[in-house]
């Protein structure tokens, strides 16, 4: 496997793997984002792609940094997704180590992200990469269009 950062020739096969987690996450109606747009927003949008030995891009972590008024400057990870066949098999760990080298890098405090409270076999895995998985707050979205 190997671990680098997307580039623009990886949309397609990168707005693809978005649908096949939006069906895992059984809402893919909320996948709205195009490749047109994600290629229009190439500055916007960070992510590191893996390849499996083949050269295919079978899983990403996709990014961005924020500041949180109580604790400073943070990496947000969006989405980390790898392949169903390519679980289990190192994969997600060298995608999360990679964003957590990313941030690390960037002299951010913490790496925050959120998991779907029915998704255990990732609730375990955060856990064991040394997450503390907050049951307290709860996500707030307002659609803008």
């Amino acid at each position: 496997m190997s671990i680098r950062p997307g580039i623009a020739t990886d949309i397609p096969a990168i707005h693809a793997l978005l649908l096949e987690f939006a069906t895992f996450q059984q809402t893919p109606e909320k996948l709205t984002v195009t490749i047109a747009q994600l290629q229009a927003d190439h500055e916007l949008f960070r992510c590191f792609v893996v390849e499996n030995v083949a050269g295919r891009i079978v899983g990403f972590a996709s990014y961005f940094f924020a500041y949180y008024s109580w604790s400073g400057k943070a990496l947000y990870l969006d989405d980390l997704y790898v392949q169903e066949a390519f679980r289990q098999q190192g994969f997600g760990k060298a995608l999360l180590e990679a964003v957590i080298e990313m941030a690390k890098a960037e002299q951010c405090v913490k790496v925050r992200w959120q998991v779907s409270n029915w998704n255990t076999p990732a609730i375990a895995f955060y856990r064991a990469m040394g997450a503390t998985i907050d049951a307290v707050e709860l996500n707030c979205d307002l659609a803008l269009r």
